[in-house]
């Protein structure tokens, strides 16, 4: 502080002495004059500084700070100095939150912050998508006046942070999302949205697929359990009777046997400890066979034929293969009238070998197409039993054809046949 009055006083100082001096060799005129010029240029430095200072101050850069020097030249280096460090704080700020932007617009679930009154401060770009929210528009709306479903409003009041939400977005009537109130900073909270919809759709799945495997076994087993009670009770029994009554039960058991083997096969190619065991496959002979089978299932009643383009050699599992043309084969069989045809094919599309099962039969409509690999999934229930089926002949082969990187494709129409296709990559083809 000391300093500072001493430098600012010098000049006064200076001049009063030379004022003196002037005094002394002229007048009192003269020298006040001399005085009075001095301290009108000290005046006129200071005000012209102050000048350049309040033009640098209406749109301050550290590229234009003004240059001057003595005590208004510290004076800018310090603005410098400062101005420097307020950029380089605004960069790291800048770059952090760019950071923390990136970061939440990669989090798996949607974010947004509202106030103690639900009005929102931010949402990530998932948030926009689940809600419908706009970033920009939104920011300051109250988020009930957005998203207006009774059960979100009603969650939002209660404050329940313990039980999530499950709910289907208005704008979205093919998503399920879980959503999450957490409490922060006060009376703040994060709204978090999570797109539940896969997690769902297996779920409803798993419960389908315990009611239908329910469903398959008892009606075997119930069959099986009234012949054997009746054979238990009845004294008088014919030949014929207990021989008709022993068929039926040995068929229910077979088709037992074929669902728990089918289950036991997804089983296996569903494990993660299952790895697939790759070979050279002969095509020509593998087909061979399964023509062969498809004949004897057919036992006379439709038209087959067998057509065979495609490369000789392909590398997979011969027994998977084999199981995967099988199933697609005896569907073709089973689903087509008497007289009907069942062509098989071998061939090359755009690069790629395929395996296709076309067959004339009762077709199937577009709406089942994508549940048809589906675990006793069946468009026609009580028709589906009656050709002897598991339910699981697709599932089998999507699983197979997912372990050979292959893609199953079914085109057909109602009333005029289907066809099924086995596309694999040509990386598959064996030299």
């Amino acid at each position: 502080m000391q300093e500072f009055w001493l430098r600012v006083s010098l000049p006064v100082v200076f001049s009063a002495l030379a004022a003196l001096l002037l005094w002394g060799l002229f007048s009192a005129v003269a020298a006040l004059s001399f005085m009075l010029l001095v301290l009108l240029l000290v005046m006129a430095r200071n005000a012209r500084q102050l000048y350049k200072l309040g033009e640098w101050l209406k749109e301050a850069r550290i590229e234009t700070i003004p240059e001057a020097d003595g005590m208004w030249g510290e004076v800018f280096s310090k603005l410098y100095k400062m101005v420097k460090r307020h950029k380089q704080t605004k960069q790291k700020l800048a770059t952090e939150l760019l950071n923390i932007e990136q970061a939440t617009a990669a989090l798996p679930e949607g974010v947004v912050s509202l106030n103690e009154a639900h009005r929102i401060e931010w949402c990530n770009p998932l948030a926009e998508l689940h809600f419908g929210l706009n970033a920009q528009r939104d920011i300051q709306q109250d988020i009930t006046y957005l998203v207006r479903q009774p059960e979100f409003i009603e969650y939002l009041q209660a404050g329940d942070l313990g039980e999530p939400l499950v709910m289907m977005p208005a704008r979205h009537d093919d998503m399920v999302l879980s959503i999450k109130l957490i409490s922060y900073g006060g009376n703040k909270r994060l709204l978090i949205s999570r797109d539940i919809t896969q997690l769902e759709r297996i779920e409803t799945m798993r419960r389908d697929f315990v009611a239908n495997v329910s469903h398959e076994l008892r009606t075997p087993l119930t069959v099986v359990n009234g012949f054997v009670e009746n054979l238990q009770d009845m004294h008088d029994l014919s030949h014929d009777k207990i021989q008709r009554a022993l068929h039926l039960m040995a068929e229910q058991t077979r088709r037992m046997d074929h669902l728990v083997s089918d289950l036991l096969t997804l089983s296996r190619l569903e494990s993660d400890q299952s790895p697939l065991r790759t070979e050279v496959v002969d095509i020509p002979a593998l087909l061979g066979e399964v023509y062969h089978d498809g004949q004897l299932l057919s036992d006379g009643r439709h038209q087959h034929s067998l057509e065979m383009t495609g490369p000789a050699r392909l590398s997979g599992n011969r027994e998977e293969l084999r199981s995967a043309f099988s199933n697609l084969v005896s569907n073709a069989v089973r689903y087509t009238p008497e007289g009907g045809t069942i062509k098989l094919r071998w061939f090359v599309r755009a690069g790629q070998p395929v395996f296709s099962v076309q067959d004339s039969g009762i077709g199937i409509e577009a709406e089942h197409i994508p549940r048809l690999t589906e675990r006793f999934y069946r468009v026609d229930r009580s028709r589906s039993r009656e050709t002897g089926g598991t339910g699981l002949g697709l599932a089998i082969v999507k699983h197979i054809a997912l372990r050979h990187q292959a893609r199953l494709e079914v085109v057909s129409e109602e009333g005029r046949g289907s066809t099924f296709l086995l596309v694999f990559p040509e990386k598959r083809v064996a030299v």
